[in-house]
């Protein structure tokens, strides 16, 4: 595991780690944790568990980050919109870990996963998307506006949406929704866990981890 740093291009100056495969890099993915004012940084066993799939299982280079204003990260909260940069600063980073023809897959959990929709539809360096607990009914994260159905027509790339089958934040019927409005989506809903995957990381993390193989290795 090797600790780095990296600057956004409004100066933030951010602190992740970065796994690097054993073996040649098949592609690389950043990981985007959640809300910061909660409680979230890069450090939680579902991102550990995601990380750990993704590095030794299906050899990517995974770059986890904490987002502006948390621990070791420069700058202020930036209420989900700032955010943005720190996000687009790490698919740079971690693309230049690798050979730039391989594809990057874009994580997020919970306010991560609102970051890295909103980052990855235009965004073309993003091959495939994964969204873990996307808040898609009102709560009280204050969360910048989600894509709508025709920004989402537009992303041709592929997509999983995952929530617990207790999420509060994703019900399933609203998963399934939002996934529907996606040319090419997967929403998965994990039987006897809510928005935390408390004992479900390595499921989660499995699941995600199918996902990315067939990325990797389309039909």
């Amino acid at each position: 595991m090797e600790q780095v740093t990296f600057t956004t291009d409004d100066g933030a100056r951010l602190e992740g780690e970065l796994r690097l495969p054993e073996g040649a890099p098949r592609g690389s993915a950043v990981l985007c944790h959640p809300h910061p004012r909660h409680g979230g940084s890069k450090d939680h066993p579902l991102l550990w568990a995601i990380r750990n799939e993704l590095a030794a299982a299906h050899r990517l280079a995974v770059l986890g980050f904490n987002f502006r204003g948390v621990m070791g990260s420069t700058g202020t909260y930036g209420g989900g919109r700032d955010e943005l940069r720190d996000a687009l600063a790490a698919i740079g980073h971690v693309r230049a870990a690798v050979p730039p023809d391989l594809p990057t897959i874009l994580v997020g959990w919970s306010f991560g996963a609102n970051v890295a929709i909103r980052a990855a539809i235009d965004d073309r360096r993003v091959s495939a998307l994964v969204l873990v607990g996307l808040p898609l009914v009102p709560n009280d994260l204050s969360l910048p506006p989600l894509p709508d159905a025709t920004d989402l027509r537009a992303f041709r790339r592929p997509a999983l949406l995952l929530a617990g089958e207790h999420d509060t934040f994703a019900p399933g019927e609203e998963l399934l929704a939002y996934a529907a409005a996606f040319p090419d989506a997967t929403a998965t809903v994990v039987a006897g866990t809510d928005h935390y995957f408390w004992r479900r990381e390595r499921k989660a993390a499995g699941l995600i981890g199918a996902f990315v193989e067939r990325v990797l290795t389309p039909a």
